[in-house]
């Protein structure tokens, strides 16, 4: 049902890019784009951090919880929010979160970091990982 309500979101947000009649006789737009399509996938990525708020808060400055505070979590170094306590197969890890990072471990992080204490099994779609990727790319 998730993947048919992304599929939706994104449909509409790329059918708002072109296909347009510049002709003036046809009358004003009315369909006029107010979101990017990067910006829908981002929404769809908003539902599906549902997900994640049992273990992580997002806002900036926002307190670790199970798992670290997640805000501005694209770019930073692994394992290296003020405060948690990483297992040290995540310390080992080294590296930045970059898309393909998180992708991997978000699709499956006990695969991906071996000893890990996350607990949650993944997303295997991957569609939804990579809308989830484009929402924390967002939070900066």
């Amino acid at each position: 049902m998730r993947k048919i309500a992304f599929t939706l979101v994104l449909t509409a947000a790329l059918s708002a890019c072109g296909g347009g009649n510049d002709s003036e006789a046809d009358g004003p737009a009315t369909n006029v784009a107010t979101e990017s399509p990067a910006t829908a996938v981002a929404m769809a990525g908003k539902d599906i951090y549902k997900k994640c708020v049992a273990c992580h808060t997002i806002d900036k400055g926002g307190r670790n919880s199970v798992g670290p505070n997640m805000h501005g979590v694209v770019g930073r170094a692994v394992a290296t929010v003020e405060g948690f306590s990483y297992s040290a197969a995540m310390k080992a890890k080294g590296g930045v979160w970059d898309d393909a990072a998180l992708d991997a471990y978000i699709e499956n992080p006990r695969k991906a970091v071996t000893g890990t204490k996350m607990a949650f099994a993944g997303i295997s779609d991957a569609e939804q990982r990579k809308a989830l990727i484009e929402y924390l790319k967002e939070q900066k």
